[in-house]
C-alpha cells in the first residue's frame, strides 16, 4: 500500500477507535463551554486543542509556553507521577479558572481521546519513540523534546511514522527560534567566511545535579505516587533509588545519553543548520570518552568526538576541553563565526553588520518556537525544527557514543543509514526493549 493511501486525518483515524474505549476513557467530544476562557480568544472550533505528557522538568515550561497562546486550548495532562500530575493539572485549571483539565496516567488513554489536535511530550529519552509513534498513529501533531530518540534506529522509525501519518513535528531545539543563532547560521550558509574547513562544537562536561539527589543511591521502595515499573518501561530493569529518576536519569545510558546526547539537539543542530546538513550525516566518526568507574551513572563525563562529512568537513564535538569554545564555531578559509546563547562573534568583525541580500539563502525565520509549531499545525507546513532535521542532528551523537563504546572509527552511510563493515558497532544502533513494551508498528 502506498504511503499516500495510509495517511489519515485525525478524526478519520478516530472513527476506527472502538466505542468501548471511548466510553471507558470518558471525555467530551467537544470542548465544554466552561473551557472557553476569556473574551476575544478564537472560537473554540478554531483553537488548537492540546495535552501534555511528562511534567518532571521541561514539561511544565513547555506547557506554560503553549498556555500563553490564545489560540491554544489545553485540555489534559498525563504523567506516571501523581505529584507531577496534580501540579500540572492545577496550572492548567488556574490558567482557565475552572476545573476542567483531565488527568491521565496511561498515555494510551490520552491518545484515545477524540478532541486532541496536538501533544507536547517531555519524558526521559528511553520513552521518546514509543510515545512519539503512538501519537502519530493517533493522528496527533507532536511537539517533542530533544534528542529525538534514544537510539539511531528509533529516530528513523519516528520520522517514518510522522511522514506516514502526515503529522506536524516540532523538536524542542528552540535555539533555531533565537535571532543570534539564526543570524550566525545564515551568514555561514551564504559564504561569508568562505569554504568551511572545520566546525567546533563545545558542550558541557560532567554530571550536573539537576534534581539535587546525587549521593542518594540507597535502594529503597519507590514512593507511592510514582509508578516506577512504568517509569522504567522499555529499559532494562534496575531497582529504584532516588538518584536514578526525575532529571538525573540522563546520566544513565539506559535512560539518557549524558551531556553529549542532552546537548546534541542544540549546538550540533545549529552546526548542521549553518552547513546545510539537515538531511544528511557524517561518513566517518570517532571518539574517546572518560566514563565513571563507580556509582549508578555511566555516561561519559569528558568526551571528544570527530565527525567527518562527505565533502571533507570535520565537526569536532567536545565536552571538557577548554580550547573548544562552548557553543558552535564555524571556521572558514576567510574567517570564522561563533555563536552561543549569549551572543555571536565574527572574524572579521565587520561580518556582523553584513546584510543578507534578497537573492541569497534565507533560512526559515521563527522568533517563537511554540508559536511556530502552532502556526504549522494550522498550515501543515514544516516547522523550523522538523523531525528529519532532529534525527540527523541526534544521529551524530548516537554515532559518537557507538564509536566511544567500540573504541574505533566507525564508517557510516548517511543515505542508507547503515554502519559499514563493523557488525559489533551495527548492533548498537538499537536497544532491546523490556517486555511487554515494543516499538509501535
Amino acid at each position: 500500500m502506498g504511503w499516500k493511501k495510509i495517511l489519515m486525518k485525525r478524526r478519520d483515524f478516530l472513527k476506527t477507535v472502538p466505542a468501548a474505549v471511548a466510553g471507558v476513557v470518558g471525555f467530551p467530544e467537544i470542548v465544554r463551554a466552561s473551557a472557553l476562557g476569556k473574551a476575544g480568544r478564537p472560537a473554540a472550533s478554531d483553537r488548537v486543542v492540546m495535552a501534555g505528557i511528562g511534567f518532571g522538568m521541561q514539561g511544565p515550561s513547555n506547557m506554560q509556553g503553549f498556555l500563553g497562546k490564545d489560540e491554544v486550548q489545553w485540555v489534559a495532562v498525563c504523567d506516571i507521577d501523581k505529584g507531577h500530575l496534580q501540579e500540572a493539572r492545577d496550572i492548567v485549571n488556574g490558567k482557565y479558572g475552572n476545573t476542567d483539565c483531565a488527568v491521565h496516567h496511561d498515555f494510551r488513554e490520552l491518545f484515545a481521546r477524540r478532541d486532541l489536535d496536538a501533544v507536547s511530550i517531555a519524558v526521559p529519552d528511553h520513552w521518546h519513540a514509543i510515545l512519539a509513534i503512538s501519537a502519530a498513529r493517533a493522528g496527533v501533531d507532536i511537539y517533542g523534546e530533544k534528542p529525538l530518540s534514544h537510539s539511531l534506529l528509533e529516530g528513523r522509525a519516528i520520522c517514518e511514522a510522522v511522514q506516514r501519518y502526515g503529522r506536524v513535528w516540532q523538536t524542542g531545539s528552540w535555539q533555531r527560534s533565537v535571532e543570534n543563532f539564526h543570524r550566525a547560521a545564515e551568514l555561514v550558509r551564504n559564504g561569508r567566511i568562505g569554504k568551511v574547513v572545520r566546525v567546533e562544537v563545545g558542550l558541557p562536561e560532567g554530571h550536573y545535579d539537576f534534581a539535587g539527589t546525587f549521593g542518594e543511591e540507597a535502594l529503597v521502595p519507590p514512593p507511592p505516587e510514582l509508578d516506577y515499573d512504568r517509569w522504567v518501561g522499555p529499559a532494562p530493569w534496575v531497582p529504584y533509588c532516588k538518584a536514578r529518576v526525575h532529571m538525573n536519569w540522563r546520566w544513565n545510558m539506559d535512560f539518557g545519553g549524558g551531556q553529549l546526547m542532552d546537548w546534541v539537539g542544540h549546538h550540533v543542530d545549529i552546526a548542521h543548520w549553518g552547513l546545510g546538513f539537515d538531511g544528511t550525516g557524517p561518513v566517518e566518526i570517532e571518539g574517546v570518552g572518560e566514563f565513571p568507574r563507580s556509582g549508578i551513572y555511566n555516561s561519559p563525563t569528558r568526551y571528544f568526538v570527530t565527525a567527518k562529512y562527505a565533502e571533507g568537513t570535520p565537526v569536532v564535538i567536545a565536552g571538557g576541553y577548554p580550547e573548544i569554545w562552548s557553543g558552535t564555531k564555524w571556521i572558514g578559509d576567510r574567517g570564522w563565526i561563533w555563536v552561543d546563547r549569549e551572543d555571536y562573534q565574527t572574524e572579521p568583525s565587520a561580518l556582523k553588520n553584513e546584510e543578507i541580500g534578497p537573492e541569497e539563502v534565507r533560512l526559515i525565520k521563527s522568533r517563537d518556537h511554540f508559536q511556530n509549531f502552532i502556526d504549522c499545525v494550522r498550515s501543515r507546513a514544516l516547522t523550523v525544527a522538523p523531525c528529519e532535521t532532529a534525527h540527523r542532528s541526534a544521529s551524530v551523537g548516537h554515532l559518537g557514543v557507538i564509536a566511544m563504546e567500540v573504541g574505533r572509527k566507525v564508517r557510516w552511510d548517511p543515505t542508507t543509514e547503515t554502519i559499514i563493515g563493523d557488525p559489533e558497532a551495527e548492533r548498537l544502533l538499537a536497544h532491546a526493549y523490556r517486555e511487554p513494551w515494543q516499538l509501535p508498528l
